[in-house]
């Protein structure tokens, strides 16, 4: 299991890295995550939704996403409620104090889960949350250390070098477990290292010597990481990160939702070079010479129109289809675009019906039951075939859908204006099929580079995090168990 001192240390990216690294040695290996917040999710085949990174974990170990793999999974739908998902499934909403009071009844079913996984591989490869140096939630834990302890499965504690205080990180970590929670910790890893690793000799020592632990290795930043779809939206709120691609020609805003889901629906269209994409951080406006904006995926349709509108967003986006300009809509963020949306059994939110941003001729209607599946299809434009996933409430109706975007197996999907400047899917994961965001972004005035491959792309730099990590760490110990001869 690898836990790790903080959240954004790297356990999501070393879990798949290793999980290649076990496939590399010819294992039957398997992603595990007891719990996981986020509003990133992907939709299995068989149906549910788990965390994208444990589906881009299982890529890295060659087997199907399924719920087992993320058995619990927590979607924030405002400051104080979210929804929990078991075993893929709608499982009522959380507020503050439900979940954190009520996580005993979970741990059978995180165990049951876990159970079917080693007993149909030869390892698994678990991954926790936060950090197990969070005592206060130590009481009915199912995401770290009480989970491990279940389990019997020993532990690896991560330490993120480069945002600094590594050292007491580690050692303040120890200083905190229950003895019987810091006896299962075999030992620990530095991760995102730069520079030369003599320098950190003798802090890795005075680890060693304050915790009793081993040091597994020094993982180095490793560039790839940054290719690869990020588990969070911390990437792209954080204020220092970059706000565009250079070089760029076609702008693409982004406005960064409140309760934004999916993000990586835009990995692809950052990595074409004649893409300018920019996320317009809370406080910001849209910039007036983009020539998309796009109104990504939401967790809650119902907050994130009124989030728009707090930040004068609603006066951007309108005065920019107003001037020619064009907008398109993922999932929630196309109903944002329609003209109401309705929500008498409360949902998204509070029960009641908001005004949209009236440039689609549609409204939506909330519903209790929840749409998750993958879809295949061709776009209605131009036949060119379509892959990707739906995981949305709400039923869409209105004249602009008489003019969809995409058909599906299922039926027709998204809506457009008569002049198609304004159009909407419910729809993710489209960009990731080269030929769709080619066309895509052809139509749109764009160019886009004719040899992208983005599905090759995600591969190699799977491949390039696992040779790391075998450079690096003493893999043969850490895969010991599954290693030795039977």
């Amino acid at each position: 299991m690898i836990q790790a001192t903080a959240s954004s240390a790297g356990k999501s990216l070393i879990v798949a890295g290793l999980c290649r690294l076990a496939r590399r040695h010819g294992l039957a290996v398997a992603p595990f995550k007891p719990q996981n917040m986020s509003n990133n999710a992907a939709a299995c085949e068989g149906g549910g939704e788990i965390g994208r990174a444990q589906a881009l974990q299982a890529r890295a170990a060659g087997v199907t996403p399924r719920p087992d793999l993320n058995p619990v999974l927590i979607k924030p739908q405002s400051d104080r409620t979210a929804q929990l998902i078991v075993r893929g499934r709608p499982r009522g909403y959380l507020r503050p104090g439900d979940y954190v009071n009520d996580r005993g009844g979970l741990l059978d079913i995180v165990m049951d889960s876990f159970d079917r996984l080693a007993g149909t591989h030869d390892i698994v490869i678990v991954e926790g949350a936060g950090s197990p140096a969070e005592t206060n939630l130590r009481h009915g834990d199912i995401a770290n250390m009480g989970f491990a302890r279940r389990a019997g499965v020993p532990v690896v504690i991560v330490g993120d070098i480069d945002r600094g205080g590594v050292i007491a990180s580690l050692v303040g970590t120890h200083a905190v477990l229950d003895p019987a929670d810091a006896a299962l910790v075999a030992g620990f890893v530095i991760n995102k290292f730069r520079g030369s690793r003599r320098i950190f000799e003798a802090g890795m020592e005075l680890v060693e010597e304050r915790t009793g632990w081993p040091c597994f290795g020094v993982v180095p930043w490793i560039p790839a990481a940054a290719r690869l779809p990020s588990e969070d939206s911390v990437a792209i709120e954080d204020p220092s990160a970059a706000s565009g691609t250079d070089g760029g020609r076609f702008k693409i805003a982004v406005p960064i939702l409140s309760h934004i889901a999916n993000h990586d629906d835009f990995d692809p269209l950052q990595a074409e070079p004649d893409v300018d994409l920019v996320y317009v951080r809370a406080g910001q406006a849209i910039p007036r010479d983009a020539d998309l904006v796009i109104l990504p995926g939401t967790k809650s349709t119902v907050s994130d129109i009124g989030f728009c509108r707090k930040q004068g967003w609603h006066h951007d986006i309108i005065a920019h289809a107003r001037s020619g300009g064009r907008v398109f809509g993922i999932c929630g963020g196309m109903q944002m675009l329609g003209r109401t949306v309705q929500d008498s059994l409360g949902v998204d939110g509070p029960a009641g019906t908001v005004e949209g941003l009236g440039l689609l001729d549609i409204e939506t209607t909330m519903a209790d039951t929840k749409t998750v599946r993958p879809v295949t299809g061709t776009c209605a434009l131009d036949d060119v075939p379509v892959r990707g996933y739906e995981i949305h409430n709400g039923r869409v109706a209105g004249a602009d859908l008489d003019r969809p975007m995409l058909r599906l197996a299922h039926g027709p999907d998204g809506a457009r204006t008569p002049g198609g400047r304004i159009s909407g899917v419910h729809v993710h994961g489209l960009f990731t099929g080269d030929r769709y965001r080619r066309a895509w972004l052809s139509r749109l005035g764009a160019r886009p580079l004719r040899d992208l491959d983005f599905e090759r792309a995600i591969e190699t730099a799977l491949d390039e995090v696992a040779t790391a990590l075998e450079r690096s760490l003493d893999v043969d110990a850490l895969l010991a168990p599954a290693l030795e001869p039977r």
